[in-house]
Parts: structure tokens; sequence; C-alpha cells
């Protein structure tokens, strides 16, 4: 059974948010839940079986009043909540790995499936010879066609939003909080501008109040939206690095521009530059290292697949314990996915299905470069 790309009905789409807002259901395993029992609908039906021979006695699947309440916020506002299976999820980010299975999106819908997107960041306390620079570099983005990514933050991602807006082209915005969460307040004009003329994206749901931690998971959605990042002004640590990380993850060209070694504000883009990103200096720079790469294919399939092999029979007729095994191999250190497929005595499948078990149960703790723990367990 395939599921193809194709446009959700009211009642797949409440299924998907719902799944998508369930209790440890992250992108990855929203994904490995879709390529096993090929439907949302179906998926939420086996969460409960599958969290409690994780460890979990009870798991209660996010309800469709609570999953209802969200849709309706979003259409009081104009707002959509669009899939990853469907044809209007910018096929740029759906070709991350870790991409959201549900973004919600207001604005002018139409330019998450522009073909040439660049994500410009920077510092929040940016210099005023760097705001300009950006305002200007992302006018001459938009009038060249590009539509420009940033993070609605202070600084270098307000100038660069401006600077689109100014151009009468494409600009999005990507929220860490909900889609409908001003943050900073300073920025409401520029919002409403944003609401408008140009796109407002969020992971999160509708009045969620954006977090330290979230900040991190919207960077990786600016950086996945767009065939290339600019940093521009950036300090050896700041969330601007983080989005330049999450695009060389991601297979996408990062550029910075060069600042004084004087600024503390400028060592993070130099450094940058030192380690192999492309220096630009000018609008017409960035064009060029872009030329042609004007589209993006996923690394994953369009379609999500049913398994047919019943990986549950293979488990309960395995001579050996797989999850007694998997979970003696497992502790508190990462180890590679492949690591422990070597030294358990199961099948590909057979161990996915118990590592599914155990993020359901809240068990499992994913890390960069396919590793797993283990977390104490559930009560």
């Amino acid at each position: 059974m395939n599921q193809k790309l194709h446009q959700l009905n009211d009642d797949e789409r409440l299924d998907w948010l719902r799944l998508a807002r369930c209790q440890n259901v992250g992108p990855a395993t929203f994904r490995r839940l879709m390529q096993r029992f090929g439907s949302a609908k179906l998926a939420l039906e086996h969460l409960p079986d599958l969290a409690k021979r994780g460890g979990q006695r009870i798991y209660r699947p996010c309800p469709v009043a609570k999953a209802r309440e969200e849709l309706d916020r979003l259409a009081s506002f104009g707002g959509r909540a669009i899939a990853w299976v469907e044809p209007d999820y910018p096929a740029p980010l759906r070709a991350v790995e870790d991409a959201p299975p549900i973004i919600t999106a207001r604005g002018r819908f139409d330019l998450l499936t522009r073909p040439r997107q660049v994500a410009m960041v920077g510092a929040r306390n940016a210099s005023a010879n760097g705001r300009r620079f950006a305002h200007d570099m992302a006018r001459e983005l938009s009038g060249a066609g590009f539509v420009v990514v940033s993070g609605l933050a202070r600084g270098i991602d307000g100038a660069a939003h401006a600077g689109a807006l100014a151009a009468k082209g494409g600009t999005i915005a990507v929220l860490a909080g909900g889609v409908d969460v001003l943050y900073p307040p300073e920025h409401a004009d520029l919002y409403d501008l944003l609401a408008r003329d140009g796109l407002i994206v969020a992971e999160m749901p509708p009045g969620t109040e954006p977090g330290a931690r979230l900040f991190p998971r919207r960077n990786r959605i600016i950086s996945g939206l767009s065939l290339g990042t600019v940093v521009i002004e950036a300090a050896l640590k700041s969330g601007s690095l983080i989005t330049a990380r999450f695009a060389n993850e991601q297979g996408r060209e990062v550029m910075a521009v060069p600042g004084s070694p004087l600024d503390p504000r400028c060592r993070g883009t130099n450094r940058l530059i030192r380690e192999g990103a492309l220096l630009v200096e000018d609008a017409t720079q960035v064009l060029e290292a872009l030329d042609g790469t004007s589209s993006l294919k996923p690394t994953l399939s369009d379609n999500f697949n049913l398994n047919a092999h019943d990986i549950d029979s293979e488990i309960e007729n395995d001579i050996t314990d797989p999850r007694a095994e998997i979970l003696n191999l497992l502790g508190p250190s990462p180890v590679e996915v492949d690591e422990l497929l070597r030294q358990c005595h199961c099948s590909a499948p057979v161990m996915g299905m118990v590592l599914l078990e155990l993020d359901l149960a809240g068990r499992l703790e994913r890390h960069p470069g396919n590793r797993v723990s283990l977390l104490a367990k559930v009560a």
C-alpha cells in the first residue's frame, strides 16, 4: 500500500495533526510510524499498545477535540496546517531527514512552492552597517526572484525581511513559537506586513510561546527551506552558527560575510570562512553560488509504505527475546544504531520496531549521527 503525495481531506488532516502532536512523537518517530502502518489513522490506533510494550503502561494519543481546536484556531486568522505528504509542502524542507510532519502557516502560501529560497541570518545586536548590508542584500536577492527566509529576530533577521518586502518580493519568517505569537514585540508592524505580503511559518501549535529549546528546532527549518544560508555578523556562540551547521548537514550552501576581527559579532562568520564557508561580499556573489541550484530532490521517498512483513510476529516467534537483548545493549551513553544491529541477534525491521516502542514510551533518546541512548524507565 502506497500513499503518494496528495492533498489531505479533512479527516486525514485531523489524523496527521493528532499523530504529530502525540507525546514522544517527533519527526523521526512520525516517519517511522507512517512507514510501518501506512496511515496516521492506523498508527494512532496502535500507539497505546506500542508504548505499553516499550514500558509505558498508560499512553493517551492527542485527543480529537484538541486537534480540532488547533485547526479552528488556524482558520480563525486565515492560517493552514500543511502536511509533509501534501504537494504544497515545500520540497526543499521535505528533503530534510527530520522535516516537521506538519507546518502551520499564514500569509502568502504560494511562497512555499517557489523554487528559489535563500536564508539570511545573523546577530540580534547587529551593527548599523550590518543591518544596512542585510537590508540591501535581501532587497537585491528578492528583486532577482529569490524568497528570503529568516527568523524575525532582532537585528539581521528583521533587516533581511524588511529589505525583501521593500523589493515587493517574497520573504518567509520562521517562528520558534506558534505562528500567531509575536516575538519580539517590537516587530509588531513587521509581523503584520509579513502576514499580508510575506509568509509566517511555524512547527509548533498556535499559541505556543517561544522558549530557548525551540529556537534550534526553528533554525533547522530556516536552513531546510533554503538552497543556501548567508550569515552576516555572528558571535562564536550564536544561533546563527547553529543554522549554518544545519545547512551544512542538510547539504546546502553555507555563505558568510567577512567582518572586522576586532568586532566580536564577526568572529563566528570569520570562523565559518576559515572552516570552508563561501566568502560573499554582495548579492551577486550569492546569486553566482546558487546559480543552477533551483531544486532539491528529497533524500527519502515521497511515498509511505505499509510494511507487509509481520514484524510483531517475528518478535514474538524469535528464539531469543529481542526486546530484552536490545535493552541490555543500550545504556546512558549514545551508541550507533548500526553497531546495535551488529551485536544483536535480530533483523533490522525487528530492531527498528523495538526502538520505536522505546521511543513512544519515552525511554529512548536519539542523537546526531544515528545514535541512541537509554533513558530512565517510566514509572
